[in-house]
């Protein structure tokens, strides 16, 4: 039997629990923590949709491109709180000036020089500010001809890619004129762009101007599609068909290749059949070369002539030489 004297002993249980809550501080650091990768995403797909042009604009926008060249009460350029008011530490709101570089204009324009590798225009006129239009004439010139030596190339570079035309070439003579560019379709000996005496051009021949065409219609020029006899002698009949008809019909055959090629009709300029009026070989003119279609792009009208230099003299192959 316990004494009465002693003391009580009390055991308290205390209970300590392991999942606690502890504040909402963890939510607002993960809030900043998704809100930062959110505009870092934003930025990547910003930097990826936008041009050249755009990042350059908007580097030039926050970039200060202007300062102030007085000195202020600190004793020095930049001394001070601000570019803008004179004095060391006068206002902590000062602005920075800015100059942000505008965009050309999108398209030609009166009195404005065009340079096509660059996109840039540039003002050009006179001590008395009118408009330089000799000058602009002279550029215009300069494209068209750059124009017409590029596809010069891109038709010749078209006839060696396609086997069924690789023996056409020396049928091919194109040259610069004052017309234009002229690319004209020769006969040879054993080898005619037509059967004799008709204007039903053979498969080869329609094959090497669909070809031509091609190339032709990416320029706006206007078309001139003439068709040429060598000096020989030719009755159709008795109706009086002879070579002025051939010629004629001839070009008219070619037209229609061109046209049905995907050139606009309203760019054919004239359809003409010169029989043997305007030989290639003047010093032969049975020559099989003289039988000819001539097609050329004319020359802009607006456009001045171009130098002496960039107009050839045709190159006659000496194939076509007897």
């Amino acid at each position: 039997m316990a004494d009465g004297n002693q003391p009580v002993i009390i055991i308290k249980k205390v209970k300590k629990g392991g999942g606690g809550h502890h504040g909402g501080a963890w939510k607002v650091a993960y809030a900043d923590f998704v809100t930062a990768m959110m505009a870092f995403f934003l930025l990547l797909w910003l930097l990826n949709v936008t041009t050249a042009e755009q990042k350059a604009g908007l580097a030039d926008y926050f970039a200060p491109t202007a300062a102030s060249k007085s000195e202020n009460g600190a004793g020095g350029v930049m001394g001070g709180q601000t570019v803008i008011v004179d004095g060391a530490k006068i206002s902590d709101r000062g602005h920075v000036n800015v100059t942000v570089a505008l965009a050309p204009p999108a398209q030609d324009t009166p009195g404005m020089k065009y340079k096509d590798n660059d996109k840039d225009f540039t003002k050009d006129k006179d001590k008395d500010g009118s408009l330089d239009e000799e000058e602009l004439k002279r550029q215009l010139a300069e494209r068209e001809q750059k124009a017409f030596e590029d596809a010069r190339d891109q038709i010749r570079q078209a006839i060696q890619d396609v086997p069924e035309l690789s023996d056409l070439k020396r049928n091919l003579i194109i040259d610069m004129t004052p017309e234009g560019l002229r690319i004209q379709l020769v006969d040879q000996d054993r080898q005619s762009m037509f059967p004799s005496g008709t204007a039903d051009m053979h498969d080869r021949t329609r094959l090497l101007l669909q070809k031509v065409s091609q190339i032709v219609s990416r320029l706006p020029n206007r078309i001139s599609i003439s068709g040429h006899t060598d000096a020989t002698p030719f009755r159709g009949g008795d109706n009086g068909y002879g070579n002025w008809e051939l010629s004629t019909d001839r070009a008219n055959a070619s037209r229609r290749v061109i046209v049905d090629s995907g050139i606009p009709a309203g760019r054919i300029d004239n359809v003409i059949g010169k029989a043997d009026s305007d030989p290639l070989i003047s010093s032969d003119p049975t020559n099989p070369a003289n039988r000819r279609i001539s097609i050329v792009l004319l020359r802009e009208k607006q456009a001045a002539a171009p130098p002496a230099p960039a107009v050839e003299a045709p190159v006659i192959p000496p194939s076509l030489q007897r």
